[in-house]
């Protein structure tokens, strides 16, 4: 009993360790978890790129948090996971797959640093044929 705590603890850590060192802040993940664009919000730099299932636009903060929230009123959200992701000098990434009532969609959400923080300055949502 006491080797399977340990392991998954252990476990538990090396995730956890994984985002810290790709430098995706973990809130955003949470964020998606929760279909919550208030919590994305957080993430959000001054200007972001949306292209939500084909529509394209380019939204100031605020822009962003209503189209984000418009989605996950439209898309109860179920679940989400983390595919991929990576860092390369000042920007990272993560794709991952969100499960909604209406179906599954890949995210695939680009930062860049600014001023030490890692901001949201691309947010990508397509339907999957899953």
């Amino acid at each position: 009993m006491k080797k399977r705590v340990l392991l998954w603890f252990a476990g538990l850590l090396f995730s956890v360790s994984t985002l810290f060192a790709q430098d995706v802040p973990v809130g955003v993940v949470v964020a998606f978890k929760k279909g919550s664009s208030q919590e994305l919000n957080k993430y959000l730099g001054d200007k972001v790129d949306l292209v939500i299932q084909n529509r394209t636009a380019s939204a100031d903060k605020q822009e962003a948090e209503s189209a984000m929230s418009t989605f996950f009123a439209d898309n109860k959200v179920s679940s989400f996971n983390v595919n991929h992701q990576g860092k390369r000098d000042e920007s990272s990434f993560v794709i991952g797959t969100l499960t909604t009532a209406n179906g599954n969609f890949r995210v695939n959400c680009f930062f860049k640093r600014v001023q030490n923080k890692y901001l949201i300055h691309q947010i990508r949502i397509d339907k999957t044929n899953e």
